[in-house]
């Protein structure tokens, strides 16, 4: 089983990227850094006879990666109760590859499973994550994609994830888990 991490923060080294490392510690897994990513947004065009206009940056290169794994962790913060910027553009941009008939793209997601590490702060992320873990199960269940599981982790600044326990208990399930795939 091949894993991706796709990190959708907008800083490195921050929590949600702190326990996606601790799930993935000796594990083989492919790091993907939205951030570092040039992924520009589109027009939708679903409706017209010409269909997306070809965007070039480096989404398309992502996609193929991204269809190379089996299992996908995403990992964001929670940004004003949502996922963060970089996260939805991927996603918005399914809707252009869903009609791309290079790609088999509906096909190829429902044979993926799909993990999500969100962090927070306040209000208590445990509960105002919970209309985001919504919008990503609404996502992958649109694409037949199985969602696994998901983790919650409270932090703000750098390092203060660190403090929640509760969700490292939950790092370490995960880490035996996909070391044992």
């Amino acid at each position: 089983m091949k894993i991706m991490l796709l990190l959708g923060s907008s800083r490195k080294k921050g929590n949600s990227e702190q326990l996606a490392q601790d799930v993935l510690k000796d594990v083989p897994h492919t790091e993907v850094f939205l951030h570092d990513k040039t992924i520009n947004q589109i027009i939708d065009k679903r409706h017209t006879a010409s269909g997306f206009t070809r965007v070039d940056d480096d989404y398309e290169e992502l996609l193929k990666q991204f269809l190379a794994h089996d299992i996908i962790i995403f990992a964001t913060p929670l940004y004003w109760f949502g996922m963060s910027g970089q996260m939805k553009t991927f996603f918005d941009r399914w809707s252009q590859y869903l009609r791309d008939e290079r790609f088999d793209l509906k096909a190829k997601l429902a044979e993926k499973k799909a993990y999500l590490i969100i962090t927070g702060n306040k209000p208590d992320p445990k509960v105002s994550a919970l209309p985001l873990i919504m919008q990503f199960h609404a996502i992958f269940q649109y694409v037949d994609m199985t969602f696994v599981d998901y983790l919650i982790g409270t932090g703000n600044k750098p390092g203060e994830v660190s403090t929640d326990s509760e969700a490292f208990q939950k790092t370490r399930l995960w880490n035996e888990r996909f070391r044992s795939v």
